[in-house]
């Protein structure tokens, strides 16, 4: 066992539903079970860039957050103190402050940190373990496309903000006879896209994985206006790679604007565009979420109590499991094109612009 008595937790990267739950319960399996002090550092690394920022975390503190949606410590996805930014005379100058921000976490009293985050959060993570910082980590992200878990908690939260907004959208564009274009997060993967669309009986849905064509999906819409259906329904990843003949009309907006313009142009199809944006991390998190982000919480602990530093929680197999943050980091879990979830998508009729 190891020689704890006091532990820090940080929420880095974008918000997802569900961080409250993973803070509540490392809070207070930390003190129920083992009776440390924990520590709760604002702001991602920030929080250790200036200590003064820092908070005891007691049950009072994390009391009623279970349902909360965000994360009550903050977070940002520009904390990284490797490569830390400054102005000096005028200019911006960066440095590496990672021995202070180790430096202040021992000042705190700080053993063990859990880092609770996405891919560049548990990077920063590992450097920090390999400076000589005792770490573990819990996977954060809505887009569930880290490969040492099979799941993170706030993907079925944005599934269901998504699978809603595509079942309200359905109607409208039902009774308009319109293309709605669904713009939803995916910068890499595109996870959300594919099962809220399948959820939300999208026609047509485009992802990073997949290449795509402006004829094809026309193609689409003509064959549904041929068989009676005067509406479409397109999701799009906010990741897609646009074919040579978009890029032209890409302006720096949102990319399903892109889509939504070259549909009107070329299938000659009264369109509307709605970007969901941010909408999808907000919001209480899913009875799944609750319970995954409870037992990652729990697990973090249980690590710091083996010992077990560098490695970072995961559900695999329905059991949660410790993995190498090093082994963790750095692999995207891509949705496979050739996979069965969207040879499931094909065999109902759903386009992909292949």
């Amino acid at each position: 066992m190891s020689n704890i008595r006091c532990i820090g937790i940080a929420t880095g990267g974008g918000d997802a539903p569900g961080l409250n739950a993973v803070i509540r319960a490392a809070t207070k399996a930390a003190i129920l079970k083992y009776n440390w002090k924990v520590i709760g550092i604002p702001d991602g690394f920030d929080g250790l860039i200036w200590p003064e920022k820092s908070f005891e975390l007691t049950l009072k503190e994390v009391s009623g957050i279970l349902p909360r949606g965000g994360t009550i410590l903050g977070t940002t996805n520009r904390g990284n103190p490797f490569q830390y930014k400054t102005e000096e005379n005028g200019q911006e100058v960066t440095r590496d402050i990672s021995d202070q921000v180790i430096a202040n976490a021992h000042k705190l009293g700080i053993d063990a940190i859990i880092t609770i985050g996405g891919d560049g959060s548990q990077k920063i993570g590992h450097e920090l373990f390999q400076k000589g910082l005792k770490l573990v980590g819990v996977p954060k992200t809505i887009d569930n496309d880290l490969s040492a878990t099979e799941v993170t908690f706030g993907f079925d939260t944005a599934l269901h903000t998504v699978t809603d907004a595509i079942d309200k959208i359905h109607t409208t564009a039902a009774s308009h006879h319109r293309v709605i274009v669904v713009e939803v997060m995916g910068r890499d993967c595109g996870w959300i896209a594919l099962e809220a669309g399948i959820a939300g009986g999208a026609h047509v849905i485009l992802i990073p994985e997949i290449p795509f064509t402006l004829k094809s999906i026309c193609d689409c819409i003509a064959a549904r206006e041929r068989a009676g259906k005067h509406f479409t329904i397109v999701v799009v990843a906010e990741g897609i790679k646009l074919p040579s003949e978009l890029k032209q009309m890409a302006r720096g907006w949102p990319v399903g604007n892109t889509i939504g313009d070259a549909i009107g142009l070329f299938a000659n199809k009264e369109v509307r565009v709605s970007v969901l944006g941010h909408i999808q991390r907000g919001g209480s998190p899913s009875p799944y979420d609750r319970v995954l982000a409870t037992r990652f919480g729990v697990a973090a602990v249980e690590l710091i109590a083996e010992g077990n530093f560098g490695k970072m929680v995961a559900l695999r197999a329905g059991a949660i499991v410790a993995v190498d943050v090093a082994r963790a980091i750095g692999h995207l879990k891509s949705v496979d094109p050739e996979g069965e979830l969207v040879r499931t998508a094909k065999a109902i009729g759903i386009g992909f612009g292949d």
